[in-house]
């Protein structure tokens, strides 16, 4: 009987709860067309009404737990009527535009007028996989020229068209060295456009977070192509010879930067901390007509240099960039689940290879309790897989880290249940100083590393695209050997208050002097540089010698009753869904 009042109570409480999430989610930002630039054309006048009551919703943060978009899309307006959804021909000619596409684009152009996030969202995240899955799905969308008509040539449209054209492309087919070229040519243009131009559209988080993340990987993945010489042709060589500035580095680096810059966004989470600015508690939106693309395109793009600049394996500028971000403090960051794994993953490798292993164990744990929790929501969702890729790579980072600073009171039981059943016997031999293993993990779970200059095409031709890779793995490696000793020590102090040298060196069947120098390697390699500047230790085990003795450092360990009603609470949470289900009679 208490139990079954107990459940009751929790019931109403969450029935309540979601009640006020459903009036929030209710509010809408100004939903009036307008043009997306200034100088663009009027609304088209030919299209049917609207109806403008479900103008926003729950964006970016999904409180239902689902991902955010009907399946039933037969009813949606663009399918209506639509008799031509059959797949493409390969070779089909892209200047030929099927009737369900242009219904597509022009529902889209009109939402997008009308900053009607709710439908963009629908559509971007489900219409448009399901016509590039079932027509799409070899060949490439209609070109732009041939849809630019249908949407009163708007030039914004165009280049948003072309980005996800571009992105269909990298993502089914394999892009010609001119597409790669294009591509780049379109988010210069794209960017430009809202650095310099009075953009008056609302766009989706997942959106926007998209851009970024693509621009990313067409630059990670043009870095790859352009290392590859040996498999290039001729013609293929003059012309990356000839255009040797496209997907540069530098160029990368500084529309990223000036996208942070523009936005102000750094000033304005300065001023969220203070109260005068809500930025995340509208996560991101605005709610008075205004625009949303700029300030949010230049928070991800904070992540978005971490991403760059751990690819160029220069991981404490990537931390020093994503600093204005508070992984700690729920963020616009988490409103996207494709961006808060990256920011995650990126900000744990960093700290990984930084030898901050603590920062890197809370970030891993944090997110693959997430994920954890929220993965099932996200089945039908078309980054499914790269979410189920990206948690067999941080709970590969998370075995490391827990071999080389066995802190495993930091990692939560469900999560540490989950590493047991996947690395137990890795992790043990890693703890014994296997070097195969941790070269197994670290290649499983390193990101791409790219060399970003170009080579020079006078010398014999090589392929290099495994350089950057092998030199990270080189140095992973040399620091792993640096430690060998250390797991040994730890070993030994956790078992006395008090030892002699001679003894120790006696147990660990090494000399004296070799054992002195092992002790300080284990005091320099516990001990790092936090982005203050202080020195922060990783140790579990601390010491220090008074002439010939090593005297432990008795570290009294508290208790956290948190975590035991965390997990109690999330087990009735389990239970009362279980319940839900139960049909009584």
């Amino acid at each position: 009987n208490s139990f079954a009042c107990c459940s009751l109570v929790f019931l109403w409480f969450f029935s309540a709860a979601s009640a006020v999430c459903r009036q929030r989610l209710q509010k809408s930002p100004t939903s009036s067309a307008a043009p997306i630039l200034a100088l663009s054309p009027q609304p088209i006048s030919s299209f049917a009404p609207l109806n403008l009551s479900m103008a926003y919703d729950s964006y970016g943060r999904d409180y239902s737990g689902g991902v955010g978009y009907d399946s039933s899309y037969e009813d949606r307006p663009e399918f209506r009527d639509a008799r031509d959804i059959q797949q493409q021909d390969p070779n089909y000619d892209i200047s030929f535009v099927p009737d369900v596409v242009k219904t597509f684009v022009a529902f889209l152009y009109r939402h997008i007028r009308e900053k009607n996030v709710y439908e963009i969202h629908q559509m971007y995240e489900g219409s448009f996989q399901k016509l590039s899955e079932k027509m799409f799905k070899q060949s490439p969308w209609p070109a732009v020229e041939a849809v630019a008509p249908y949407v009163d040539n708007d030039h914004v449209f165009c280049l948003l068209y072309r980005e996800l054209w571009f992105r269909h492309v990298y993502a089914r087919l394999t892009p010609t060295l001119e597409q790669r070229f294009e591509s780049w040519d379109n988010y210069c243009s794209l960017f430009q456009v809202i650095l310099h131009g009075n953009v008056n559209m609302q766009l989706p988080n997942q959106w926007i977070w998209d851009m970024v993340d693509e621009f990313i990987y067409q630059f990670q993945s043009f870095c790859q192509y352009r290392a590859k010489l040996k498999t290039r042709t001729d013609r293929e060589l003059a012309l990356l010879r000839q255009y040797n500035e496209v997907w540069n580095v530098y160029g990368v680096l500084n529309y990223l930067q000036a996208l942070v810059d523009k936005s102000s966004i750094i000033q304005i989470l300065e001023d969220e901390k203070d109260g005068s600015v809500t930025f995340t508690a509208t996560d991101g939106y605005d709610y008075h007509g205004g625009s949303n693309v700029l300030k949010v395109l230049g928070y991800f793009s904070i992540v978005g240099l971490l991403r760059v600049h751990c690819l160029l394996g220069d991981y404490y500028s990537g931390l020093k960039c994503l600093a204005p971000i508070d992984i700690n403090q729920p963020g616009v960051y988490g409103t996207v689940i494709g961006c808060h794994i990256t920011t995650m993953y990126y900000y744990g490798f960093a700290n990984l290879m930084l030898r901050r292993y603590i920062d890197a164990i809370r970030a891993f744990n944090q997110i693959l309790l997430y994920i954890h929790k929220t993965k099932q929501f996200h089945q039908q969702s078309p980054q499914y897989e790269q979410i189920l890729k990206k948690n067999e790579q941080i709970y590969a980072l998370l075995a490391i880290c827990l071999s080389l600073c066995p802190q495993g009171k930091l990692v939560e039981e469900n999560v540490n249940n989950q590493l047991r059943e996947k690395h137990a016997e890795k992790i043990i031999r890693m703890q014994r100083s296997d070097e195969s293993v941790f070269d197994e993990l670290f290649s499983l779970a390193c990101p791409k590393f790219v060399t970003p200059s170009p080579p020079n095409y006078d010398e014999p031709l090589v392929n290099y695209n495994q350089d950057a890779y092998r030199l990270q793995l080189k140095l992973f490696l040399s620091e792993v050997r640096q430690q060998q000793l250390l797991s040994s020590i730890r070993s030994f102090l956790k078992l006395y208050s008090a030892i002699s040298i001679s003894k120790l060196a006696t147990f660990m069947d090494v000399d004296e002097p070799t054992l002195r120098m092992a002790l300080l390697t284990y005091k320099h390699k516990t001990h790092v540089l936090d982005n203050n500047g202080k020195v922060r230790s990783n140790a579990d085990v601390d010491f220090y010698i008074d002439e010939d003795m090593v005297h432990i450092v008795d570290a009294k360990q508290t208790r956290r009753f948190g975590d035991y009603f965390i997990r109690n609470i999330i087990k009735f949470e389990e239970i009362i869904a279980d319940l839900e289900h139960v049909q009584l009679d």
